[in-house]
């Protein structure tokens, strides 16, 4: 399995199925903290659904559709970023992270995000890579300007959670503007 440093004794590597305890043990850690965030860290609340969720993206990953990776500070699983949809016949793609309250404030998920974003775009020849946050996601929204996105506009009342309809910041980067500046890896 590879695995890339990014430094400070962080690194970003897949996140596969056979690896579920270690994932529950991060979302159990995680879950009340990211749960207004990503949809499916309420439902992975056992092994079967911890597996399931990594096998969605495992199934993703074989159609070229998605990918799962986590973030291991000091060998433990902190958090993770995701191609929560990637679509080479448009060249379009969408990042997410996720990150557990003891690992935050360390630059750890904009390390991460760039390296994906960077990948999508040279790598993979894709176009477009977008984050959708909501906006009283502060965290969230201050790594897409971090990584030099551009706020496109918001999706009002997109994002259903808690019975109450959230709006969403689409933010998103090009190909020839990331290319325009250094993007160090």
């Amino acid at each position: 399995m590879f695995a890339i440093d990014l430094g400070d004794g962080a690194e970003l590597r897949p996140l596969e199925p056979w690896q579920a305890p270690e994932f529950l043990q991060h979302m159990d850690r995680a879950r009340e903290h990211v749960d207004p965030w990503i949809p499916w860290a309420a439902r992975s609340t056992d092994l079967e659904t911890a597996t399931a969720t990594l096998q969605r993206y495992a199934d993703l990953t074989a159609r070229d559709a998605g990918r799962i990776y986590g973030i291991w500070l000091d060998g433990t699983l902190v958090g993770g970023t995701m191609f929560v949809s990637f679509d080479t016949r448009t060249g379009s793609c969408e990042v997410g992270c996720w990150l557990e309250p003891a690992a935050t404030g360390r630059g750890l998920v904009t390390r991460a995000v760039r390296r994906l974003v960077d990948w999508a775009l040279t790598e993979r020849g894709m176009w477009r890579v977008e984050w959708r946050c909501r906006p009283d996601n502060t965290a969230s929204s201050n790594v897409a300007r971090r990584l030099g996105l551009t706020l496109e506009g918001v999706l009002r009342g997109s994002f259903p959670y808690g019975g109450v309809r959230h709006d969403t910041q689409v933010w998103a980067v090009t190909a020839p503007e990331w290319a325009k500046e250094s993007r160090p890896a």
